[in-house]
Protein backbone atom coordinates (compact mmCIF):
# COMPACT_ATOMS: atom_id res chain seq x y z
CA UNK A 1 0.00 0.00 0.00
CA UNK A 2 1.40 3.36 -1.33
CA UNK A 3 0.59 6.61 0.13
CA UNK A 4 -0.44 9.15 -2.49
CA UNK A 5 -1.91 5.85 -4.57
CA UNK A 6 -3.67 7.25 -7.54
CA UNK A 7 -5.20 4.40 -9.54
CA UNK A 8 -7.38 4.37 -12.59
CA UNK A 9 -10.29 4.13 -10.12
CA UNK A 10 -9.92 8.04 -9.58
CA UNK A 11 -10.23 8.56 -13.28
CA UNK A 12 -12.87 6.06 -13.84
CA UNK A 13 -14.85 7.61 -10.68
CA UNK A 14 -14.04 10.85 -12.50
CA UNK A 15 -16.05 10.04 -15.67
CA UNK A 16 -18.71 7.98 -13.90
CA UNK A 17 -19.81 11.01 -12.12
CA UNK A 18 -19.78 12.90 -15.45
CA UNK A 19 -21.89 9.85 -17.01
CA UNK A 20 -24.16 10.30 -13.68
CA UNK A 21 -24.40 13.99 -14.31
CA UNK A 22 -25.66 13.94 -18.00
CA UNK A 23 -28.19 10.63 -16.98
CA UNK A 24 -29.46 12.08 -13.92
CA UNK A 25 -29.94 16.00 -15.15
CA UNK A 26 -27.30 17.58 -11.68
CA UNK A 27 -26.93 21.54 -11.46
CA UNK A 28 -23.63 20.48 -10.63
CA UNK A 29 -20.85 17.11 -10.21
CA UNK A 30 -21.75 17.03 -6.39
CA UNK A 31 -24.81 16.28 -6.71
CA UNK A 32 -23.82 12.90 -8.02
CA UNK A 33 -23.30 9.63 -6.16
CA UNK A 34 -19.87 9.49 -4.50
CA UNK A 35 -18.25 6.23 -2.61
CA UNK A 36 -17.56 7.97 1.01
CA UNK A 37 -16.00 5.17 2.98
CA UNK A 38 -15.48 1.24 2.80
CA UNK A 39 -16.56 -0.30 6.49
CA UNK A 40 -14.82 -3.91 6.86
CA UNK A 41 -15.73 -5.91 9.64
CA UNK A 42 -15.51 -9.28 11.24
CA UNK A 43 -17.13 -11.50 14.50
CA UNK A 44 -17.18 -14.75 15.12
CA UNK A 45 -18.54 -16.88 17.71
CA UNK A 46 -15.27 -18.77 18.23
CA UNK A 47 -13.23 -15.28 19.37
CA UNK A 48 -14.87 -15.49 22.95
CA UNK A 49 -13.42 -19.01 23.53
CA UNK A 50 -10.32 -18.82 20.91
CA UNK A 51 -8.29 -15.08 21.51
CA UNK A 52 -6.13 -16.55 19.20
CA UNK A 53 -8.27 -16.89 16.42
CA UNK A 54 -9.37 -13.25 16.82
CA UNK A 55 -5.62 -12.16 16.65
CA UNK A 56 -5.62 -14.63 13.44
CA UNK A 57 -8.78 -12.95 12.23
CA UNK A 58 -6.76 -9.07 13.06
CA UNK A 59 -3.83 -10.13 11.35
CA UNK A 60 -5.83 -11.11 7.87
CA UNK A 61 -7.75 -8.16 7.74
CA UNK A 62 -4.81 -5.79 8.25
CA UNK A 63 -3.09 -7.56 5.72
CA UNK A 64 -5.91 -7.49 3.40
CA UNK A 65 -6.63 -3.94 4.34
CA UNK A 66 -2.91 -2.59 4.61
CA UNK A 67 -4.44 -0.52 7.92
CA UNK A 68 -4.75 -1.50 11.41
CA UNK A 69 -7.64 -3.00 12.92
CA UNK A 70 -10.10 -1.62 16.14
CA UNK A 71 -10.78 -4.78 18.20
CA UNK A 72 -14.34 -4.30 19.05
CA UNK A 73 -16.10 -5.77 22.52
CA UNK A 74 -19.41 -6.67 23.73
CA UNK A 75 -21.27 -3.70 25.49
CA UNK A 76 -23.11 -5.59 28.10
CA UNK A 77 -23.27 -9.32 28.96
CA UNK A 78 -25.82 -11.22 27.93
CA UNK A 79 -26.22 -14.89 29.01
CA UNK A 80 -28.21 -16.17 26.22
CA UNK A 81 -25.31 -15.55 23.86
CA UNK A 82 -22.61 -16.53 26.63
CA UNK A 83 -20.47 -12.71 26.68
CA UNK A 84 -19.48 -10.68 29.52
CA UNK A 85 -19.06 -7.32 29.26
CA UNK A 86 -16.31 -5.90 27.57
CA UNK A 87 -15.50 -9.02 26.09
CA UNK A 88 -13.18 -8.72 22.67
CA UNK A 89 -15.39 -10.34 19.59
CA UNK A 90 -14.41 -9.26 16.58
CA UNK A 91 -13.02 -6.10 14.71
CA UNK A 92 -13.45 -3.32 11.89
CA UNK A 93 -11.65 -1.57 9.92
CA UNK A 94 -12.64 1.62 8.04
CA UNK A 95 -11.36 2.45 4.88
CA UNK A 96 -11.21 6.31 3.28
CA UNK A 97 -9.77 7.80 0.54
CA UNK A 98 -7.12 6.79 -1.27
CA UNK A 99 -6.73 3.25 0.48
CA UNK A 100 -10.44 2.72 0.15
CA UNK A 101 -9.93 3.05 -3.93
CA UNK A 102 -6.99 0.49 -3.38
CA UNK A 103 -9.32 -1.83 -1.68
CA UNK A 104 -12.07 -1.25 -4.69
CA UNK A 105 -9.66 -2.04 -7.19
CA UNK A 106 -8.36 -5.24 -5.53
CA UNK A 107 -11.75 -6.22 -4.29
CA UNK A 108 -13.49 -6.07 -8.11
CA UNK A 109 -10.32 -7.07 -10.27
CA UNK A 110 -8.38 -10.05 -7.81
CA UNK A 111 -10.94 -10.84 -5.40
CA UNK A 112 -14.31 -11.34 -6.37
CA UNK A 113 -13.41 -13.50 -9.99
CA UNK A 114 -12.00 -15.54 -7.56
CA UNK A 115 -15.18 -16.37 -5.55
CA UNK A 116 -16.13 -19.91 -6.35
CA UNK A 117 -19.41 -20.36 -8.53
CA UNK A 118 -19.82 -16.69 -9.25
CA UNK A 119 -22.57 -15.28 -11.15
CA UNK A 120 -22.68 -11.82 -10.16
CA UNK A 121 -23.05 -9.83 -6.66
CA UNK A 122 -26.89 -9.36 -5.69
CA UNK A 123 -28.69 -5.79 -6.42
CA UNK A 124 -30.71 -5.82 -3.34
CA UNK A 125 -28.52 -5.56 -0.59
CA UNK A 126 -28.89 -1.75 -0.49
CA UNK A 127 -30.01 -0.47 2.15
CA UNK A 128 -32.66 3.01 2.17
CA UNK A 129 -29.50 5.83 1.73
CA UNK A 130 -28.26 3.73 -0.84
CA UNK A 131 -25.36 2.06 1.40
CA UNK A 132 -24.40 -1.46 -0.34
CA UNK A 133 -23.30 -4.61 2.07
CA UNK A 134 -21.38 -7.80 1.24
CA UNK A 135 -21.02 -10.98 3.21
CA UNK A 136 -17.91 -12.80 2.67
CA UNK A 137 -18.03 -16.22 4.06
CA UNK A 138 -14.09 -16.72 3.82
CA UNK A 139 -11.32 -14.40 3.19
CA UNK A 140 -9.07 -16.71 1.41
CA UNK A 141 -10.10 -14.59 -1.99
CA UNK A 142 -8.17 -12.37 -0.89
CA UNK A 143 -4.44 -12.56 -2.48
CA UNK A 144 -3.03 -10.67 0.78
CA UNK A 145 -4.40 -13.40 2.81
CA UNK A 146 -2.04 -16.26 4.63
CA UNK A 147 -3.34 -19.19 3.79
CA UNK A 148 -1.53 -21.97 5.71
CA UNK A 149 -2.23 -19.77 8.60
CA UNK A 150 -5.83 -19.90 9.06
CA UNK A 151 -7.35 -22.59 11.13
CA UNK A 152 -10.56 -21.84 10.96
CA UNK A 153 -12.60 -19.92 8.28
CA UNK A 154 -12.61 -16.29 9.03
CA UNK A 155 -15.91 -14.40 7.36
CA UNK A 156 -15.50 -10.92 7.37
CA UNK A 157 -18.74 -8.42 6.08
CA UNK A 158 -18.07 -5.07 3.77
CA UNK A 159 -19.98 -2.18 3.74
CA UNK A 160 -20.10 0.25 1.11
CA UNK A 161 -21.42 4.05 2.38
CA UNK A 162 -22.31 5.69 -0.69
CA UNK A 163 -23.75 9.37 -0.59
CA UNK A 164 -26.82 8.79 -2.70
CA UNK A 165 -30.39 10.82 -3.22
CA UNK A 166 -31.71 7.74 -3.79
CA UNK A 167 -30.62 3.50 -4.00
CA UNK A 168 -31.62 3.64 -8.27
CA UNK A 169 -28.57 6.31 -8.27
CA UNK A 170 -26.47 3.97 -5.88
CA UNK A 171 -27.24 1.04 -8.21
CA UNK A 172 -26.15 3.03 -11.05
CA UNK A 173 -23.25 4.60 -9.39
CA UNK A 174 -21.44 0.87 -8.31
CA UNK A 175 -22.67 -0.81 -11.73
CA UNK A 176 -21.23 2.49 -13.53
CA UNK A 177 -17.48 1.93 -11.31
CA UNK A 178 -17.54 -2.25 -12.40
CA UNK A 179 -19.00 -3.93 -9.50
CA UNK A 180 -20.32 -7.18 -11.41
CA UNK A 181 -24.06 -7.34 -10.18
CA UNK A 182 -26.27 -9.96 -11.39
CA UNK A 183 -28.27 -10.13 -14.26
Amino acid sequence: MSAGYTPRFIDIQKKVVKEMVKKYNYVNDMQAPRLQKIVISCSHNAAKEDAKYLDEAVTQIERITGQKAKRTKTRKAISNFKTKQGQAIGCVVTLRRDRMWEFVDRFINIAVPRMRDFRGLSNKSFDKEGNYSIGLKDIAIFPETQIRKITKTVGIGITCCIKASSVEEAVTYLGMLGVPFKK
